[in-house]
């Protein structure tokens, strides 16, 4: 069912919400970006319509409700252990369809990699929802088309979308039809938009080989690459953690042990025991990152982890364009292939 609302009838639809969920929403930051004089768009908790940043897309990516860059799993003294309290409010996250998508990917990783679930995950995933912010139009450095992510999946409570005069919305959930019949102002039959088409065009390749792992096209990277983890920080899929002990005592008998962001691009992740580190070079971190997002977990899962949010182009400071990593990518399988015929003729 589509709704036509007005501004204020929004916000009491919001407000009327607000009394069950916590709403949580991409903002625009006045000022608090990488300058004094830059802006930024993050997720943020709203009440209010107005709040809610409808023209762009977020710099940083809403995971961090379901993934906290630190969060505390539990504390412990010598003789007993407590599982650190949780948020009991439910949350309506606005998102847009590549991050839905994004969604499925992290109950993959958390609810689906192995015999168990990751309790701690499904905790707050059980009082998570979903509302679907309609995208007219993509946004520079968007390939959700190439990912084949660019129409939201199912599982989104209400869509949100600006109109000239006012806020369109279409209802999923049954039991909210009346909360927004009650503010509207006409009823239409439509469907959320969603974009049709990006200026950025990624392929990728099918299948990769063994001989894509030594490739000279990774060798640039190593020289542009700062290995600063912005763009895996900023990404919705990436999912990997370190593990921290934080003790209170000097005996080392009473602490918290929290779990804390971190990824194959930043300094120390792979770092074992004995001094030894894997992929020291920015060139090995990137080939791992673009490999796993395009090839190695659609090897493991069926679908590519890379959603084409376009986020990780955004915020790199090198301007290194993932989506020009994948293209190129696609080239060399392809330039290696033909060196086979070649050499088969």
């Amino acid at each position: 069912m589509g709704f036509e609302l007005s501004r204020e009838g929004l916000d009491r639809v919001l407000t009327e919400l607000g009394e069950s969920y916590l709403l949580y929403a991409p903002v625009l930051k006045v000022g608090e970006g990488r300058f004094t004089d830059a802006d930024v768009v993050r997720y943020d908790y709203v009440s209010s319509v107005e709040q809610i940043e409808l023209a762009h897309k977020s710099d940083y990516a809403f995971k961090e409700l379901l993934t906290p860059l630190s969060e505390t799993l539990f504390f412990f003294t010598e003789n007993e252990c407590k599982v650190a309290d949780a948020e009991a409010r439910k949350v309506i996250v606005f998102l847009r369809a590549c991050d839905l998508h994004a969604v499925k990917r992290l109950d993959q990783m958390y609810l689906a990699n192995g015999p168990q679930e990751d309790w701690f995950y499904r905790r707050v995933r059980d009082r998570v929802a979903f509302a679907l912010i309609g995208c007219p139009e993509s946004f520079d450095n968007c390939f959700c088309c190439s990912m084949d992510t660019n129409v939201a999946p199912e599982g989104w409570l209400f869509s949100l979308e600006q109109t000239d005069d006012g806020y369109r919305c279409v209802v999923a959930d049954e039991q909210l039809t009346e909360v927004f019949a009650a503010q509207a102002v006409g009823e239409a039959a439509f469907e959320p938009a969603h974009v049709s088409a990006n200026d950025t065009v990624v392929r990728v390749p099918e299948s990769v080989p063994v001989a894509i792992y030594q490739h000279s096209m990774w060798d640039e990277y190593t020289a542009r690459c700062i290995k600063c983890g912005r763009c895996t920080i900023s990404c919705p899929t990436c999912t990997c953690y370190t593990m921290q002990d934080v003790f209170y005592t000097d005996n080392g008998c009473v602490g918290e042990r929290r779990r804390v962001g971190a990824s194959c691009m930043i300094d120390g992740y792979t770092n074992v025991a004995g001094g030894g580190q894997y992929r020291r070079t920015a060139c090995e971190r990137i080939r791992f990152k673009v490999l796993h997002k395009v090839h190695d977990f659609r090897k493991r899962f069926g679908y590519d982890m890379c959603v084409g949010c376009g986020r990780c182009d955004d915020i790199c400071p090198e301007y290194i364009s993932f989506a020009a990593c994948v293209n190129k990518l696609a080239d060399a399988v392809d330039a290696l292939a033909a060196q086979e015929v070649s050499a088969d003729e």
